[in-house]
């Protein structure tokens, strides 16, 4: 149980939001922002506007606004906890600075088949490749929340970008349900290896579900259409070889 904390001071200063020492890959850096009690980190290249932010904790995250826009020390700690957690993207996170437990992976790992959207994944999320250096593929941790593009057109690959609105990309969120039978393990490390102009390749305990929650499958091993084309959504069916997508640059609008 953590440990309570002395009462937030009624004039607290703002920080100041500053770029990591090393910006990953893409057009944003990653900011940060401190209180007494927490860092809050953002990373631009995975958000996708879903503004579970901006409306769960106006006071903290604001909008529209020129120069620093996140205050965390505005927001009660465990209140402004549980906003970063509901984040879809993972591009909000957090590092406590009061001893306090860190985020915990969660007791199920789940894939969240969006309505006409990406797949929202919630587990101890391990990307196998890097799309910029196909080359030489990298199995990185990124946390335990993110929303991954099954359009095709995202320009930040694996990542969703919203551009499903962009083209008007339209795909059930209700896939007819197959095997459900219950997993022996349902944590642990999910593996998602994007493959070059292919499928997602999915290793580990797995729970997909639709958009209201239903099961659809649970397995330990899946591949997901990325390319936008199959016909047996949310699963691949090659329809990416059939329509030559391309996974390394841009695609056409």
């Amino acid at each position: 149980m953590d440990t309570p904390l002395p009462a937030q001071p009624a004039a607290p200063a703002l920080p100041v939001t500053a770029p990591e020492t090393a910006a990953p890959a893409g057009p944003h850096p990653v900011e940060r922002a401190c209180s007494a009690w927490l860092e809050v980190r953002f990373d631009g290249n995975r958000c996708i506007h879903a503004r579970q932010c901006v409306t769960g904790a106006p006071a903290t995250f604001l909008a529209d606004v020129e120069g620093p826009w996140i205050r965390p020390a505005m927001t009660p700690l465990q209140d402004l906890i549980a906003v970063i957690r509901n984040c879809p993207s993972g591009a909000l996170s957090y590092r406590r600075l009061d001893g306090g437990a860190p985020e915990q992976a969660p007791p199920v790992n789940l894939l969240s088949v969006r309505e006409n959207g990406p797949y929202a994944v919630r587990a101890r999320i391990v990307l196998d490749r890097d799309e910029t250096t196909p080359v030489a593929p990298i199995a990185t941790a990124i946390g335990y929340r993110a929303t991954l593009c099954r359009c095709g057109h995202s320009r930040r690959k694996p990542f969703c970008d919203n551009s499903h609105r962009r083209i008007g990309f339209e795909a059930t969120g209700e896939p007819i349900s197959g095997n459900t039978a219950a997993l022996a393990v349902r944590d642990g490390p999910l593996e998602i290896s994007p493959q070059i102009d292919g499928p997602l390749e999915i290793r580990g305990a797995l729970e997909i579900i639709s958009g209201t929650g239903r099961t659809v499958e649970r397995c330990t091993s899946a591949t997901l259409c990325r390319c936008g084309a199959s016909r047996n959504k949310p699963f691949c069916d090659d329809s990416h070889l059939r329509i030559g997508f391309r996974s390394t640059h841009e695609a056409s609008p």
